[in-house]
């Protein structure tokens, strides 16, 4: 059974936050803290925050799709709000 998934990275250093898709969860983590993803290698190392798994590829990337609207981040917060009361 494959999964397609939705995530979202905070950067160790720097205010900075991620949201990606992949069918690989686990390597494309090891990708963005080995400074491989050139959009997001001036903010690692990072911690992994929070993930979805989706059956289908077009509800995952629509699911990305959103988290990187505006609204999308307001839901993301509100959704992880203890998370980022500590930040």
């Amino acid at each position: 059974m494959k999964f397609f998934y939705v995530y979202v990275l905070k950067s160790k250093l720097k205010d900075f936050i991620y949201v990606g898709f992949t069918s690989n969860l686990r390597k494309r983590f090891f990708e963005h803290n080995k400074k491989e993803e050139q959009s997001t290698k001036a903010y690692a190392p990072f911690d992994f925050i929070f993930y979805e798994a989706y059956r289908d590829v077009k509800d995952a990337k629509r699911r990305e799709d959103y988290f990187k609207t505006t609204k999308g981040k307001t839901t993301l917060k509100a959704m992880l709000k203890e998370y980022f009361i500590y930040l």
